[in-house]
């Protein structure tokens, strides 16, 4: 007779089994591949010509509905930026290692070290089924070794907490500095936060060659969230501009920044600065996305987003751009030229990314859809890619275009031209705005700093365009000796053992049907063995050379299509923002929790949406982001 202990394994296995189906259960409907539909609230960098997809929401079939289940994407996902598909985008892939005790959130954000080949995580929310830690750890992924470590404490991260939904960027020449801005503190990022969620006004900058953290006095202490920040090479040793997102007032509601007032730092001097635009400024918003093109017009380009809390609408899908040193703004799509949005016009996306190729396009990942009336999936057969040719450099002149690898430098657009001078290799002849907010702007607009180049700290000759697809090795798990086994007990676990190589040669019938797709970039070049001298990297740390991570021990990709790779399904935005949902902790709540992140959007911004906007399969619809005629979902 089997001993109690193992016996309750056994039901427990059974019923586990029984449980997901009678036999196994089916992982290839969560394929995040084939089954892709839509991906919103993600964090995303480029390394190389790798563009790195980590955490957010996604969800899968052939449409969304109020019942659809939006699952956290616990996958590292990236895109081969050498690869393009028959779709004209690059090639999405699913095989890198993600490891569960790496955190997946929403909202946060990726450092990029791409002399090193490293990214860190910072920030982001957490879901229900996945409390914030007690501890915040920093976590390093390692774009040579394809392996995740969480980084060595430093006694200068006391008191830095995770926020979400705030705003950073990565200062990525001769230095590589991280920093973030303002974000939401909530019990979605604090483990036993009690209470409003609450923005911050702090910016924080992280160094990422020293593992030294530092908070940094920015603008005010005016709380906000969910703008955007970008790096700009002016002045001594560059400078920050933020705009956009929402501010706390004083009776401790949140209203919109108006697009008008740009905030900048310079960090030469540690100094803070407001600068007001000229000209006709967007309208106010909040989750949207952009990227900097600065060699020959000193422009930034963002796209999409949400109202301000107080504000009516369902959200924006349209294109601006923002040129400096002249502080002014151009409406760039659709163009301004007497009528409404154009036939082709975008739909309206937020909670998305935007991550700029060459200094000459921008690849936009994915995004949310607020007008609920929009149930179809995200560029479906592109896993949601959209791409701006910021130059409009096509045969057709068009901003919404399919990607183009041979595209790597940029023009400055007729459109822009028109506005600051000059031409297509710049020489604008509008340099300054109407008037500085502090004559010291004055001076740092007519400085460029010319970073110089910074050599690895370690060796990254391994690093390849596209990473070792290599299954990794079975793990068994130690169950004991079994004693006192009778022949009913030997049947049991025969019927057990039977069920489970039936669900194991399923799983591996499934994952060869689709892994095929992957295959399209050639051969995969081999990881170096887990605690093997290559794979011992290293890096100088104040003045010493130390291990640049406290390494998690041998972490090869997983499988692809693993179920319990992924957390449990739960109704976070399914159909219309907040659908069918009870007032559960951790993120994100219903409307009426106001206690809980994030504060919702007046209801009104979901119960009346406008029209349905067509998305046709044109050059000029980022949805479908491919030639005319051609329809990619």
């Amino acid at each position: 007779m089997l001993p109690s202990s193992y016996a309750s394994t056994i039901r427990l296995l059974l019923a586990s089994l029984l449980l997901h189906g009678g036999t196994c259960q089916d992982t290839q409907a969560s394929d995040p591949i084939n089954n892709f539909c839509r991906r919103f609230a993600h964090q995303t960098t480029v390394i190389g010509k790798r563009l790195f997809i980590d955490g957010g929401l996604v969800d899968y079939g052939g449409s969304v509905s109020a019942t659809t289940v939006n699952y956290t994407n616990t996958y590292l996902l990236y895109l081969d930026l050498d690869n393009v598909s028959t779709l004209d985008f690059p090639v999405e892939y699913a095989n890198l290692s993600k490891p569960n005790n790496v955190p997946s959130v929403q909202g946060g954000i990726l450092w990029t070290d791409s002399v090193n080949k490293l990214f860190y995580l910072y920030g982001g929310a957490y879901n229900w089924t996945s409390p914030p830690p007690t501890q915040s750890t920093l976590w390093a992924y390692d774009a040579v070794y394809n392996t995740w470590n969480d980084t060595i404490p430093d006694a200068s991260a006391n008191g830095i907490q995770s926020v979400s939904f705030g705003a950073g960027t990565t200062v990525d020449d001769d230095r590589a500095l991280g920093f973030y801005y303002g974000g939401w503190l909530s019990n979605a990022t604090v483990l036993g936060w009690d209470g409003n969620p609450l923005a911050q006004s702090g910016l924080i900058q992280y160094n990422m060659l020293t593992n030294v953290w530092s908070n940094v006095t920015f603008i005010d202490r005016t709380p906000r969230a969910e703008g955007v920040m970008f790096y700009i090479p002016a002045s001594d040793h560059g400078m920050l501009v933020y705009f956009g997102g929402v501010q706390q007032t004083s009776n401790g509601s949140y209203t919109g920044v108006p697009m008008s007032q740009t905030y900048l730092y310079d960090i030469a001097s540690g100094l803070s600065y407001t600068q007001t635009t000229s000209g006709a400024a967007p309208d106010m918003r909040r989750r949207f996305c952009g990227g900097v093109s600065w060699p020959k017009d000193q422009s930034s380009y963002f796209y999409g987003g949400l109202p301000p809390y107080d504000q009516q609408g369902v959200g924006y899908g349209d294109v601006w751009i923002l040129s400096i040193p002249s502080f002014t703004w151009t409406q760039w799509y659709p163009s301004l030229n007497g009528s409404t949005r154009e036939p082709t016009s975008p739909s309206e996306h937020h909670s998305l990314s935007c991550n700029v190729i060459d200094q000459s396009q921008m690849i936009i990942m994915g995004g949310y859809f607020p007008n609920s009336s929009n149930i179809g999936c995200d560029a479906k057969n592109i896993w949601g890619e959209h791409n701006l040719n910021l130059g409009a450099e096509n045969e057709q002149q068009a901003e919404w275009y399919q990607y183009l690898p041979n595209v790597t430098s940029y023009q400055v657009p007729s459109t822009i031209v028109g506005v600051i001078g000059g031409g297509p290799t710049g020489g604008a002849t509008l340099t300054t705005p109407a008037s500085w907010g502090n004559p010291d702007l004055s001076v740092y607009f007519t400085r460029t700093y010319s970073a110089t180049s910074r050599t690895p700290t370690r060796d990254v000759s391994p690093f390849t365009s596209t990473p070792s697809s290599s299954p990794p090795p079975v793990h068994h798990s130690d169950a004991g000796p079994i004693a006192g086994g009778v022949v009913g007990g030997i049947a049991v676990l025969a019927l057990v053992f039977f069920i489970v190589w039936i669900c194991l040669r399923r799983r591996r019938r499934n994952r060869e049907a689709i892994a095929e797709p992957r295959q399209q970039s050639g051969p995969m070049t081999e990881l170096p063995a887990p605690g093997s001298p290559e794979s011992q990297h290293k890096r100088h740390v104040s003045g010493s050379t130390v291990p640049i991570v406290s390494p998690i021990g041998p972490s090869p990709p997983p499988p692809p299509f693993d179920a319990s790779h992924w957390s449990q399904p739960h109704q976070e935005y399914a159909g219309s923002q907040y659908a069918g949902q009870s007032a559960q902790a951790f993120y994100p709540p219903p409307p009426q929790a106001q206690q809980y992140y994030p504060p919702p959007p007046p209801p009104a911004q979901y119960e009346q949406p406008p029209s349905p906007i067509s998305e046709m399969p044109s050059v000029r619809s980022p949805m479908a982001g491919t030639p005319a005629n051609r329809a990619v979902s």
